[in-house]
C-alpha cells in the first residue's frame, strides 16, 4: 500500500495533475491529467493567461485523483514564475493576469531603472534584472493607473491565486515571490526600499511563507461543485523552476555541481548557501532566485526550448497536422553539423513568432552564416546554440564563484532530447546525469512528504528521487570540436551586440 499524494506542476506551456504514490523508501508517479497552458492575445497585443480554464483544469484533476485513487494525504501546485494576480475587498480577481511575455513590462523598464538603477535593484533584491519579472508589470500598471492597480486589496503570485480560489486562504510564497524583485532574498522577506524609491504601493502584500507550509483544506464550496472530499493544501515551492532544483537527485556533495532545467526556459545555475551579491554578477546576466531550505540559486534565465516550440508550431501549420516531437529530434539527428548559430539572448527569439524558422534563418543570412533550410537544420541550428550558451554560462557563473564545475544535472522534460544532452556533455567536458524528466514533480512532493512528516528535509527527498529513478550518464568526449564551435558562438553574440 501507498500512501497518495497529488501534485499540479503548471508550466508556460502546459500543466500536469500526478498522484505521487510513496513506498517509504521510493515514490511512483501516475500522471492522470493533462493540459496545454496557452496564453491568449487581445486588446490589440497584450498577453494573458486563461487563468479560469486553468482553474477548471485544475479542479478536473482534483476529480480524476478521487476517482481512481480515493482522497489524497494532500495536494500542492507549482506554476512559472514573475506572474501575479490581484484581488478586491472583497476578494474578486481584478482583470486576467498578463503573462511574463507582455509587451508593458519592456514599455516602462527604462523608466523604472531611471529611478532606480539595475545595479542598485540588484544590491536590494539579489534578482536578475530580467524584464519578465513582476517589477515591471507592476509599475507598468502604476504608472498606466490601471484600475488592477487602483482597487487591489491582495496581490497574489499565480500558484498562490489558484489556491486561493480553492481554499479561501490566501499566503504569498517566498521562491515564487523573489521572482518578482521585490524581495530581499538575505532577509527572506519584502523590501521595503524598493517600493519607497519607485513610489508602488506595498500595502496588498502577505507576510511571505515557506516551502511546507500547511494552507489549510479544499473549501466546502469547491467540494460540493467537485463532489469530491476535501484535503489539505499544501505551499510547495511554488516556483517551478525551485522545485525543480529541489527535486535533482544529487547526493555526490565532493564535486562542484551545476544544473540546468530544460523546458521553455532552460535554467542554467547553482545551489550556494546566501546570495551572492557581486557585482560582476549584474555584469554576467546571471542573478539569484529563492532556494529551499534556506538555501539560494545562482542562476541564469535562457531563452530555452520555447524557440523549437515556436518553430514547431510553424511546422504543424504548414504540415496541416502535429509534428511529433520524435520525429523533430530524429531529423536533427541526421542533418549534417551547419555552420549556422543563433545568439538565444537576442529579443526576437524569445517574442512570439508567426514564422520563428524564417526569423532563424534571416538571423544566420544577417551574420553571414549558412542559412538552416529544413526541419532537421533547424532543430541542430537551435540545439547547437543553447548547448554553446549552456558552456558560455557557466563559464561566467565560475568567475564568481570557487573553481570550475566537475558535475551537471541536467532536469526536465528537455532531457527526453538525447541529442541535447549529449552535445551538453561533450560542450561542457564534465560528466552530465541527466533526469528524471519530472523533477519539479518531485520537487512538489518532497514538501508535501515534509508538511506529512514522512522525511525531515530536503536531502531526504533527493535520496528518495535517486531511489526511484534511473538516470542516464553521458561523459565528455573530444573538446576540439566543441572550442571551435564555442569561438564561431562568441563572435557571432558578440558581432550580434555591437
Amino acid at each position: 500500500m501507498s500512501d497518495n499524494y497529488l501534485i499540479f506542476d503548471l508550466g508556460a506551456s502546459n500543466g500536469r495533475a500526478v498522484v505521487g504514490q510513496f513506498f517509504g523508501d521510493r515514490f511512483e508517479f501516475d500522471i492522470i491529467h493533462r493540459f496545454d497552458n496557452r496564453p491568449v492575445s487581445a486588446n490589440h497585443g497584450e498577453y494573458f493567461w486563461d487563468v479560469l480554464r486553468l482553474l477548471s483544469e485544475i479542479k478536473l484533476g482534483i476529480q480524476k485523483s478521487q476517482k481512481k485513487y480515493g482522497p489524497c494525504k494532500s495536494m500542492a501546485i507549482d506554476t512559472w514564475g514573475c506572474d501575479f494576480g490581484m484581488l478586491d475587498q472583497q476578494g474578486r480577481l481584478l482583470g486576467n493576469p498578463n503573462t511574463y511575455r507582455d509587451p508593458k513590462r519592456y514599455d516602462y523598464s527604462s523608466q523604472l531603472h531611471g529611478i532606480l538603477p539595475e545595479p542598485e535593484l540588484f544590491q536590494l533584491s539579489g534578482g536578475p534584472s530580467t524584464r519578465i519579472m513582476g517589477i515591471y508589470q507592476l509599475y507598468a500598471l502604476m504608472m498606466e493607473k490601471a484600475t488592477e492597480y487602483r482597487e487591489a486589496h491582495t496581490l497574489l503570485m499565480m500558484p498562490d491565486l489558484f489556491n486561493y480560489f480553492l481554499t479561501g486562504e490566501m499566503a504569498n510564497e517566498f521562491t515564487n515571490a523573489t521572482m518578482t524583485l521585490m524581495v530581499n532574498q538575505k532577509t527572506r522577506q519584502w523590501e521595503p526600499a524598493i517600493f519607497e524609491k519607485l513610489g508602488l504601493r506595498n500595502d496588498f502584500l502577505l507576510p511571505l511563507v515557506e516551502p511546507g507550509y500547511r494552507l489549510g483544506k479544499l473549501s466546502p464550496a469547491v467540494c460540493r461543485e467537485l463532489g469530491v472530499e476535501s484535503i489539505p493544501v499544501i505551499v510547495p515551492a511554488t516556483h517551478d523552476t525551485a522545485s525543480a532544483v529541489a527535486g535533482i537527485p544529487v547526493t555526490d556533495h565532493t564535486r562542484k555541481w551545476g544544473f540546468i532545467s530544460l523546458g521553455t526556459w532552460c535554467i542554467a545555475g547553482m545551489e550556494t548557501d546566501e546570495p551572492i551579491l557581486d557585482p560582476r554578477v549584474v555584469d554576467i546576466k546571471c542573478g539569484n532566485e529563492g532556494g529551499v531550505g534556506g538555501k539560494n540559486m545562482l542562476l541564469r534565465n535562457i531563452t530555452g526550448l520555447w524557440i523549437l516550440q515556436q518553430c514547431r508550431n510553424k511546422w504543424n501549420k504548414e504540415q496541416g497536422e502535429e509534428v511529433d516531437w520524435d520525429y523533430i529530434d530524429m531529423l536533427a539527428e541526421n542533418s549534417q553539423m551547419q555552420n549556422s548559430i543563433i545568439d538565444v539572448d537576442d529579443p526576437r527569439f524569445g517574442e512570439y513568432q508567426e514564422d520563428m524558422p524564417g526569423v532563424i534563418a534571416r538571423f544566420c543570412r544577417q551574420t553571414g552564416q549558412d542559412v538552416p533550410e529544413t526541419i532537421g537544420e533547424t532543430t541542430r541550428c537551435i540545439l547547437k546554440s543553447l548547448v554553446l550558451k549552456f558552456k558560455a554560462s557557466f563559464s561566467d557563473m565560475s568567475t564568481v564563484t570557487e573553481g570550475d564545475f566537475e558535475l551537471l544535472h541536467l532536469v526536465g522534460g528537455g532531457t527526453k532530447n538525447k541529442l541535447l544532452c549529449r552535445w551538453t556533455a561533450e560542450a561542457m567536458g564534465i560528466p552530465v546525469i541527466a533526469g528524471p524528466t519530472e523533477t519539479t514533480s518531485v520537487g512538489n512532493l518532497i514538501f508535501q512528504l515534509i508538511a506529512d512528516g514522512k522525511i525531515l528535509n530536503v536531502s531526504e527527498g533527493r535520496q528518495l528521487c535517486k531511489n526511484s529513478y534511473e538516470m542516464d550518464e553521458y561523459a565528455p568526449a573530444d573538446l576540439s570540436v566543441w572550442d571551435t564551435a564555442y569561438q564561431h558562438y562568441k563572435a557571432i553574440a558578440d558581432t550580434n551586440r555591437s
